[in-house]
């Protein structure tokens, strides 16, 4: 989950949350230059957090306090097979970009078990396979899931309120095109894209938060049933071009 701190305690943004705001993001671009399978594209972004389950797991700090995403040491899972596999049920399409996106994350720690080495291996097997077997060109796969990226990048740049002060810019990736994008908040709260992607010229996306007053807990079950019982903050992010 995605933890930042408020004058009186948390505001938890839930991981499939912030994937389905990548999607609204995703569903913004110019239709024109959109990557390949756009709908099956916009499934992948939206699911590619489904691992997350956060009611069901260990989300402390040892200080006790709710475990933002980017503390939690990095380790391999057997559930990631799950993931992928889970993902053919929305068809090829999505487990490739998924398979892709676990693959990235999970790269740099090839070599730490023969385990994580036949994930990986298997990951790299399947994409192939599944490539050839959509007859799509692989630079139309490389695109796909640099736009995934993309979204999954500008998302998080808004959940974790790292929008610069003082209208200045952020990067946020290359896109599909291999062109950069930058980030900026105006002083009115609207946020602009250098260069402008979108097919509108302006559009609203929203996600839903966990308003936390309790700052710490003393087991992940307390924590649990605080964020169930929270009250619920819509956050909002105005996108307009000029």
């Amino acid at each position: 989950m995605i933890v930042n701190a408020t004058n009186n305690g948390w505001e938890i943004i839930y991981h499939r949350a912030h994937a389905l705001l990548a999607a609204q993001l995703a569903g913004q671009w110019r239709r024109k230059n959109a990557p390949a399978r756009l709908y099956e594209t916009l499934a992948a972004i939206s699911h590619h957090d489904d691992l997350e389950k956060e009611w069901e797991e260990d989300n402390l700090s040892p200080a006790g306090a709710p475990l933002d995403f980017t503390l939690q040491p990095p380790g391999f899972s057997d559930k990631l097979a799950s993931l992928v596999s889970n993902a053919l049920y929305r068809g090829r399409w999505v487990a490739l970009l998924i398979s892709k996106h676990v693959s990235r994350l999970n790269e740099p720690i090839r070599g730490k078990s023969p385990e994580v080495d036949n994930f990986l291996d298997e990951q790299l097997e399947n994409q192939k396979r599944w490539t050839q077997e959509l007859d799509i060109a692989q630079e139309d796969v490389d695109a796909a899931y640099a736009f995934m990226q993309w979204c999954d990048r500008l998302s998080l740049i808004l959940c974790q309120q790292e929008l610069p002060a003082d209208e200045r810019f952020l990067e946020i990736s290359k896109g599909p095109d291999g062109q950069r994008y930058d980030i900026m908040q105006r002083s009115d709260q609207t946020v602009f894209v250098e260069p402008w992607p979108f097919e509108d010229d302006k559009f609203t996306v929203n996600i839903e938060t966990c308003d936390l007053s309790q700052v710490k807990f003393n087991s992940s079950a307390e924590l649990t049933q605080a964020l169930k019982e929270a009250p619920i903050k819509p956050l909002e992010w105005h996108f307009v071009k000029s």
